[in-house]
């Protein structure tokens, strides 16, 4: 396997997976057998087989079989278990096969202690009322400040971009004049590298969370994994700058996809009432200190950072369910809604009043397409969609295959913090003299007044006439997309489109994944739409008087195919750019063209978002279990010994166990009757490691009575403490306050979810993945606890589809 190596001989996944049953389940080890030998039953054929693979094709055992630890360390197993299961020792990056054990699950299940039942009779109907109204307050808070923040870095590069390009063109419209060519050169490179370096510089040493746009890290939150400091402050700060750095210094990049992850911040930071970097606590909002409130403000976040980036607040909140969100309701939806909506039209209203139409609200969006409002195609032209679909999937497979192996190679060689700034210098130069050069070796010249560029530059053409390509490189991407959807027939050069699309494509590949924070919709968008308008060419020339014939038409087109084939978003993409453009009469097509190059792009590979989250090694839920998988059972999934507390617990047991072992969830039970190895104890709740350590923090003695006096101000203590809940060596214990004992009842969660061991994994499954559970306890036919399964337990079995071909896989969990 590339990049594992083990030190003991390695065993089959599927071997491993019977050891485990037999001996921690009092299932017999013969129906043991029997199932395995169902499973590695192999159909070989090229319709979409399905295929269990074998230790030739697979990673080879399962790791360890860890439930949520907290930081990088190994677990304890059973004799029986270790000698059989291989040990990670070395990780080469880049590795597609395995998840990381760093990652844990947000807890959306509500913990149903006494403490909280005690809350909630004793604060009634009216509470219930004014925390609703409070939620309704948040959001609007959230779409605003969010719209805000879009309009600073908007306005930000638009005044600087301004200043950049037109010093650019008058120093080289004089240099042509005077022979001094080189100086404009060096000015563009200039005005490229420095915005870059500073952007570099902030993520690569200050915040490097903050790096990309942010949209694979935030699918992974709403899809309930704790991604580390994804949603901090500082991460917004550093975000916000850079992205601003990296548009003004020309990269290939645009400034929508970081929206997204802006505004998911900004609705983790407001919904809490505190700052965690900072250390300022407000005060306010503490009943919403919690993962299950926190995740749905950050659902509603991201929506209307898509709001404000594109003007689309239907898109927003398809978004928000399509990518990720795993519980979802009615109410939810339409507090999404109202956020995105807020979000759009406070953009609307400052951007309009910034470029002097006060009142006009004609600037929904960040991203601005123009309107389409006379656009309508033929029934003719829908094979040609289909054909453009098609196109665009190759185009973003071969995209998302090239920038996999940048990546690993980033990840494998560019590790150190100068080498990610240097890179990201040199591709600002490259950019710089790719720019250059295109405009000074092509020929392109048109007359002025047929593209409305601001910065028409004439370099050698002649007097009332300015070079065509020059009027791409000499604005923001943003303006190029409209450009190529709105130029007059003719404006550009066949040639030069296509080779302005070459150059662009691999400029884009090599951009994303660098240490800037970038986003990938508008250079997807750009180098679709360029090809586009060769296909619009094109049918110019088949049929020159039809009236339906529009090249900016096939540009869009183009653009939906390109963006379409690397993302692979269908649902929310087609109704992000209907909404863009402001025609409905276009939503056919882009959904035909989206669809197309989504399905011709999985044939492939994954989408480009997909494809850097297993990257990461996070232990992404999809959307449905693995088929065929229901001959796999609970013991086959679980993780075994299960580390338990009794009801009542001495403080130096609870202390040592915490300090030795790194789960964070511990099944509460009755003492086992019998030495059978196969229970640890009749199940009677859950309590998790931030518990503890609160009861700890704050001596919740059964000794020292007086602590458990007034109940009600127990539920602060944890809400305060949230979410960085101290570690176990910031609680400081006397000697003689470890022979005290913790009553673990008041707090425990004693009727979180558990399933039997004989449930499916598409049972366990759909139970992690609806309810956004982070421990789900195993227990047998008279309640004991047999196991837990965690997310990367169910996240290990992935199936895995390629040419056609179909497979499930089983992963290794490494510490890391």
């Amino acid at each position: 396997m590339e990049g594992v190596s083990t030190t003991e001989e390695e065993v089959s996944p599927l071997l491993q997976s019977t050891r485990r049953m037999s001996t921690s389940s009092n299932i017999s080890p013969r129906k043991n057998s029997e199932a395995m030998r169902r499973r590695t039953t192999s159909l070989h054929g090229g319709n979409g087989e399905f295929m269990i693979a074998d230790e030739s094709e697979s990673v080879h055992g399962i790791g360890t079989p860890s439930y949520e630890s907290s930081h990088s360390s190994s677990h304890m197993d059973p004799p029986f278990i270790e000698s059989g299961r291989p040990k990670v020792t070395k990780v080469q990056p880049g590795n597609l096969r395995l998840l990381s054990s760093r990652f844990e699950s947000l807890d959306y299940d509500i913990c149903e202690n006494q403490l909280h039942i005690d809350e909630e009779r004793t604060k009634g109907y009216q509470f219930i009322y004014r925390k609703d109204l409070i939620r309704w307050v948040i959001i609007l808070l959230i779409g605003v400040i969010t719209a805000l923040i879009a309009c600073s870095i908007d306005i930000a590069i638009e005044e600087m971009s301004s200043i950049k390009y037109s010093t650019l063109k008058n120093l080289t419209d004089k240099c042509v004049v005077d022979d001094c060519l080189s100086l404009p050169f060096l000015a563009w490179v200039a005005w490229n590298v420095i915005p870059v370096l500073i952007g570099a510089l902030l993520v690569a040493y200050i915040e490097p969370v903050a790096a990309g746009s942010g949209i694979p890290q935030v699918k992974c939150y709403l899809n309930g994994v704790k991604m580390p400091r994804i949603v901090r402050i500082k991460t917004l700060i550093v975000k916000a700058v850079g992205v601003t750095c990296s548009v003004i210094g020309g990269l290939a990049v645009g400034k929508e996809g970081p929206m997204i992850h802006s505004g998911a911040v900004v609705a983790a930071g407001i919904s809490q009432g505190k700052t965690t970097s900072f250390g300022r606590d407000f005060k306010i909002f503490n009943y919403f200190r919690e993962d299950h409130e926190k995740r749905d403000f950050v659902s509603a976040g991201a929506a209307a950072g898509v709001a404000a980036a594109f003007g689309a607040p239907v898109g927003g909140v398809l978004f928000s369910l399509e990518e990720g969100a795993s519980f979802w309701n009615q109410s939810l939806t339409w507090r999404i809604f109202f956020g995105s909506m807020v979000s759009t039209f406070t953009l609307n209203v400052v951007l309009s009043a910034y470029h002097g139409r006060p009142g006009e609200l004609t600037y929904s969006g960040l991203l601005n397409f123009g309107k389409f409002d006379n656009t309508s195609y033929d029934f003719i032209e829908i094979p040609v969609f289909l054909a453009m679909g098609a196109v665009g999937g190759l185009l973003g497979a071969l995209f998302n295959f090239l920038n996999y192996k940048l990546t690993v190679f980033r990840l494998r060689n560019l590790y150190r913090s100068w080498a990610k700034v240097l890179e990201a210098v040199v591709v600002a130069g490259c950019t710089a003299g790719i720019g250059f050069g295109m405009i000074l070796f092509l020929e392109d010249c048109k007359p002025l007044g047929e593209d409305p560029t601001r910065y028409p530059l004439q370099l050698f053409c002649g007097d009332g006439q300015y070079s065509a390509i020059g009027a791409i490189w000499f604005q923001t991407p943003e303006s190029s997309v409209r450009s190529l959807f709105h130029d007059p027939p003719g404006s550009h050069k066949l040639s030069s489109v296509l080779i302005f699309f070459a150059f662009y494509f691999f400029l884009s590949c090599w951009t994303y994944g660098l240490a800037v924070s970038s986003g990938l919709f508008i250079p997807s968008l750009l180098t679709g739409a360029a090809w586009g308008r060769v296909v619009g060419t094109g049918m110019e020339y088949y049929f020159p008087d039809q009236s339906w014939v529009d090249p900016g038409k096939y540009a869009l087109m183009g653009a939906a195919a390109q963006l379409g084939g690397v993302v692979r978003m269908t649902i929310s993409l087609t109704v992000i750019l209907i909404e863009a453009t402001g025609n409905l009469t276009l939503g056919l097509p882009l959904m035909i063209t989206l669809m197309v190059s989504k399905w011709v792009g999985d044939y492939f590979n994954e989408g480009i978002y997909d494809t850097h989250v297993r990257l990461m090694g996070v232990p992404l839920l999809p959307w449905q279990p693995p088929p065929l998988s229901h001959n796999i059972y609970a013991t086959e999934v679980m993780s075994c010994p299960v580390v338990t507390f009794n009801t009542t617990e001495t403080v130096g047991n609870i202390i040592d166990t915490l300090t030795t072992e790194t789960h964070n969830g511990f099944p509460v039970v009755d003492p086992p009757t019998s030495e059978d190895r196969r229970n640890f104890g009749t199940y009677r709740g859950l309590i998790l490691r931030s518990q503890l350590i609160v009861m700890l923090q704050h001596k919740l003695f059964n000794e020292t009575g007086e602590s458990w006096a007034h109940r009600g101000d127990i539920l602060k203590y944890f809400r305060d403490a949230y979410p960085r809940f101290p570690t176990i060596q910031q609680v400081h214990i006397s000697y003689e306050e470890r022979r005290f004992t913790l009553d673990l009842r008041p707090v425990m969660n004693p009727a979180s979810y558990t399933a039997l061991h004989n449930a499916s994994m598409p049972r366990l499954f759909r139970l992690f993945r609806g309810l956004g559970l982070r421990h789900l306890v195993i227990v047998n036919d008279v309640n004991e606890v047999v196991g837990i399964v965690t997310r990367k337990d169910l996240a290990r079995y992935r199936v895995e589809t390629h040419m056609g071909t179909m497979r499930l896989e089983e992963l290794t969990v490494f510490d890391r």
